[in-house]
């Protein structure tokens, strides 16, 4: 049996971006991947992705908000960050592991009424959603 690979999720805050990415990989994936999230400088699930994950069919309310530290670069076959300050920040990585970088917007500084900041988690989930499927099927292709 193939090894899965390993998906490490970087964030600045691992609050919202990450744990949307996590959870799709998990619930898209399970079978070839293994994934994780972690942040530069992690804060708190954020209560507005855990609900546009959940009408997409994915809870993350199990998830973690967690730092990046231990082997976790070691342990990632890929880290994929989420944000232009993880980009900036990500440390050197360990040969062989491969780096991406998929800039998304943040949809916690997202204003007008409540309705557009939901509208821009929903957007944001929907992005991430198209990028982690593509990315499961470059997998399974064995492509990564």
């Amino acid at each position: 049996m193939k090894k899965k690979t390993r998906i490490l999720f970087l964030c600045s805050g691992n609050s919202t971006r990450s744990q949307m990415a996590e959870g799709f990989a998990r619930h898209m994936g399970n079978d070839i991947l293994e994934a994780f999230s972690a942040g530069i400088s992690p804060l708190n699930l954020n209560p507005l992705a855990v609900k546009v994950m959940q009408e997409a069919g994915v809870d993350i309310s199990g998830q973690s908000s967690d730092p990046l530290e231990g082997n976790l670069l070691e342990w990632a076959d890929m880290v994929i960050t989420l944000c232009g300050s993880a980009d900036e920040q990500c440390p050197v990585l360990p040969p062989g592991v491969e780096k991406r970088h998929w800039p998304l917007p943040d949809p916690t500084v997202a204003g007008g009424t409540e309705d557009d900041v939901i509208d821009a988690h929903r957007s944001v989930r929907d992005r991430i959603h198209e990028l982690v499927r593509s990315l499961v099927q470059e997998v399974r292709a064995g492509g990564s």
